[in-house]
């Protein structure tokens, strides 16, 4: 790395003796929205692989819980998590996508420095309503087991709910 005009320089030299240089790209140098929303998605990465991990470990047919209680509020915690992970995914990336179209319709803004909506922008979509749909549906069908909730049913006998009469 050479240092060369006030700027950073990675220098490669060719066999023939030529030498190609161009500006080390640092991602410190990314703009503000753009680390937060790095940010929110590798945290949102790793609220849904553990997220991940917590459902299989309270799944019905793993022996990681031995608690049967357990394993529904297991994985109502993964649901939820995984709610979180995917509002965590579609906040930067309809974030960036805002500022985008903004800098796109930008007439002031000069044309290298404007920037249009790639795949990634629909994939980080998908993989958000996934997660919520995901975790909206653990978060239905994580209930207790009809057999071990607190429910008890009460049985009447002929004798006691009406007198013994004889009709004819």
């Amino acid at each position: 790395m050479d240092f060369q005009d006030g700027l950073w320089m990675q220098c490669v030299k060719q066999s023939t003796g030529q030498q190609q240089c161009k500006v080390y790209d640092s991602m410190l140098e990314l703009s503000s929205d753009l680390q937060a929303a790095r940010a929110m998605t590798i945290i949102s990465c790793m609220l849904c692989g553990l997220s991940l991990l917590v459902l299989f470990c309270g799944a019905d047919f793993t022996t990681c819980v031995q608690n049967e209680d357990a394993k529904p509020k297991l994985s109502l915690v993964a649901g939820v998590g995984l709610l979180l992970a995917g509002l965590l995914v579609i906040i930067p990336v309809s974030w960036s996508a805002n500022i985008t179209v903004r800098d796109f319709n930008n007439p002031l803004l000069p044309n290298s420095q404007k920037r249009e909506m790639g795949a990634c922008i629909y994939i980080g979509w998908a993989a958000g309503v996934l997660l919520i749909l995901a975790g909206g549906l653990l978060c239905c069908f994580s209930r207790p087991k009809s057999g071990s909730s607190g429910g008890t049913a009460k049985y009447y006998s002929n004798s006691a709910s009406a007198p013994n009469k004889n009709y004819v």
